[in-house]
């Protein structure tokens, strides 16, 4: 099952995707929402509302409502050894806010404090469950489905400090989509891909994750509740910007397209903002 959030004039809604149709799913404003219903699934199998065509429509990100956002951080095998590190031993974690979060095809802000943006195309976990301290065995029952996040990040002033947290919280840059595709439907192993105005960036398979989707949702439930509506964002392949030579950033006007093969693309046009206020 394909779930997503549709604009409407009368405000989001959560939708069905059948081919080329969405349905609406009456009395919920987002996937989020909806998957804090346990009975989520069958409300989405069984809806009959209001349809519109795939075809024009827009997208809000397909959660609109997350209670967290987790990232993590080295997680591709073959990106981790080529760069001469050792494996991790555990995941690198940091966070982002909703606010970062905008529709698979919306505008991407480049903030006039940094010019140097980079483009990071990863495989998002939707959380469909809460629980605290899953065992990993249990973790895929806790899984609602999967996405894809570009994790925008501002590099410089991502590496001001140490932490990561100011390069990657800014505000409108995280597109988020297009769909949720349920886990009996996905599985990870397509291939994860980034194309920058017509040109390959990344290209991987997102098999390759060394803390597969099950791994981190115990281990992040270890600290805290997942609760449905949560994002695990799982870490980026090797071909981002800030790793070329020389390095290569997103510019004004042009298009980054992140697509993972079986869930969908996110086209999304860069376009500078004029206010530098720090």
């Amino acid at each position: 099952m394909r779930l997503t959030t549709l604009r409407t004039p009368a405000g989001t809604v959560a939708v069905r995707q059948d081919g080329d149709t969405y349905t609406e799913i009456d009395g919920f404003a987002d996937v989020a929402e909806l998957l804090r219903d346990p009975e989520w699934k069958a409300r989405a199998a069984a809806a009959a509302g209001a349809t519109h065509p795939v075809d024009g429509a827009e997208l809000a990100s397909v959660v609109t409502t997350p209670g967290k956002i987790v990232c993590v951080g080295l997680n591709y095998r073959k990106h981790i050894l080529e760069m001469g590190r050792d494996l991790p031993q555990y995941p690198t974690l940091f966070s982002k806010y909703p606010e970062t979060l905008i529709g698979p095809n919306d505008e991407i802000e480049l903030p006039a404090e940094d010019e140097a943006i980079d483009w990071e195309a990863e495989l998002a976990v939707i959380v469909g469950k809460s629980g605290r301290r899953i065992p990993q065995e249990e973790a895929a029952g806790h899984i609602a489905g999967y996405s894809i996040c570009n994790d925008i990040s501002m590099r410089t002033w991502q590496f001001r400090t140490k932490e990561w947290l100011q390069g990657k919280n800014w505000e409108k840059s995280t597109p988020l989509g297009p769909v949720l595709v349920t886990g009996d439907e996905w599985t990870p192993g397509g291939t994860i891909r980034t194309v920058l105005d017509g040109k390959v960036m990344q290209e991987a398979s997102t098999g390759d994750l060394l803390f597969d989707p099950e791994f981190l949702v115990s281990y992040v439930s270890t600290m805290i509740t997942l609760n449905p509506g949560d994002v695990i964002i799982t870490g980026t392949p090797g071909g981002v910007g800030r790793a070329r030579t020389p390095e290569v950033y997103i510019t004004d006007g042009q298009t980054v397209e992140t697509s993972i093969e079986g869930i969908g693309t996110l086209r999304n046009r860069a376009v500078a903002t004029v206010s530098a206020t720090v």
